[in-house]
């Protein structure tokens, strides 16, 4: 379950992540507060925060694919995360000095977005660098149970924080732990890393890493299937403040209590992912089958009655969630060649978070129209039927090629997977 650890640039990576993680949702729990606060519970102002921190995902993710195939990934991590470390600084001061607005926060939500635009492609191929193509899938599922178990600790620590001192330093809290990823890659050592062939800059590189992407029916269901499931179902993080505030009418502890139970369910099936990946690569037929679940549980969730059947319902919600997002990112990474990883994990990122800025707003005035509950009905409704959808189209084409293994400098197809 841990082997991706004996590595140890993974192992210094791993552990500033552990700090950072618990800081980041610490930040996006008081920024969600800070905005429904600032804004009088208004749900629709979240959902514009919300989109203003993933438009940037729309014009540069692609691009930041390309430097993430052409320049040194850890040195632009680095870079990357000083800016986040700043940040947070600015939008703490703010909130301590008392002059915070909502612009403010609009303004920093949207920077905050073109700088992850940038890191979330070369953080993830970077991966592979750290660990090697064999160790991949280990590593994608202990990276997902560190952000998950973080998504356990930091909305809980923040929910009672936010009560007890306030969201301001919440901010400048995460600007320390974004310290501790800085001096984490500061400590690598560069020799140890599995680094492709470079790649020299030349004309047509996206075009060509999308052409790439095109070409691949594996790879094509699973950027179709990510972005109808990231747009409408896994939007219903969006909405845990609304439901909290407006549904059940609880203060910011019950939000950061929702948050906890989704965690709870996320964190357990990113291990249940760690320990499955020791025994063979990603499958298809799980991705469909997780995404069906996700949209099931979802609207199951909406109907529930009350704050603490509705709060169990989220766990199993997490669970399916983390499975699906797991062996999305797994299959992607594993099923592409070292020269091409930066460009199609930029495609990859592009479709699981382009979509927000259409969620962000729709998940809100889907909230004010109808209802908090209404969010997770129909975004989880819309997940099921695009599962059921890309596996008929499989069914009739008789199958995936997938790559399961290396065979000598590329990949060899060993079999094809029935869905």
């Amino acid at each position: 379950m841990f082997s991706s650890l004996k590595v140890r640039n993974y192992r210094l990576f791993f552990t500033g992540q552990v700090i950072s993680n618990i800081g980041t949702w610490m930040q996006r729990i008081a920024q969600d507060w800070l905005v429904f606060t600032l804004s009088g519970n208004d749900p629709i102002a979240l959902g514009i925060a919300v989109a203003l921190q993933f438009t940037p995902t729309l014009f540069l993710s692609l691009w930041a694919g390309v430097l993430a195939d052409r320049v040194d990934k850890r040195r632009l991590l680095i870079g990357i995360q000083i800016a986040v470390l700043a940040q947070a600084i600015i939008l703490g001061a703010l909130d301590l000095s008392g002059i915070a607005a909502l612009w403010h926060v609009y303004l920093l939500c949207f920077t905050l977005g073109c700088t992850a635009s940038l890191e979330v492609p070369a953080r993830q191929s970077f991966v592979a660098e750290m660990v090697g193509r064999d160790k991949v899938t280990n590593a994608v599922a202990l990276n997902s149970s560190i952000f998950n178990m973080a998504r356990i600790v930091g909305p809980a620590i923040a929910g009672f924080a936010i009560i007890w001192v306030g969201t301001g330093w919440l901010f400048m809290a995460n600007a320390v732990s974004t310290g501790a990823v800085i001096a984490a890659l500061v400590m690598m050592n560069p020799d140890k890393l599995f680094r492709g062939p470079a790649i020299p800059r030349e004309k047509g590189q996206l075009v060509e890493g999308l052409r790439y992407v095109r070409r691949r029916s594996d790879l094509m269901t699973v950027m179709v299937l990510v972005f109808f499931v990231s747009t409408f179902g896994i939007t219903y993080f969006t909405s845990l403040p609304i439901v909290a505030a407006n549904v059940f009418h609880t203060n910011a502890d019950g939000y950061g209590l929702l948050s906890t139970l989704v965690a709870v369910g996320t964190f357990t099936g990113a291990l249940m992912s760690a320990r499955r990946n020791t025994r063979g690569g990603p499958r298809v037929r799980l991705l469909l089958i997780s995404a069906f679940l996700l949209g099931a549980f979802e609207v199951i969730t909406a109907f529930m009655p009350t704050y603490l059947t509705f709060g169990l319902a989220l766990i199993p919600l997490g669970l399916a969630t983390i499975t699906f997002l797991n062996t999305a990112n797994a299959l992607v990474q594993t099923a592409v060649s070292p020269e091409m990883r930066g460009r199609v994990m930029g495609l990859y990122v592009l479709v699981l978070i382009g979509g927000n800025p259409i969620g962000g707003p729709m998940t809100g005035w889907m909230a004010d129209a109808f209802g908090g509950r209404s969010p997770f009905y129909i975004g989880g409704a819309i997940s099921a039927l695009a599962a059921i959808a890309c596996a008929v189209v499989l069914i009739r084409r008789g199958g995936v090629s997938l790559p399961m293994r290396r065979f000598g400098n590329g990949l060899r197809v060993l079999k094809r997977e029935r869905v």
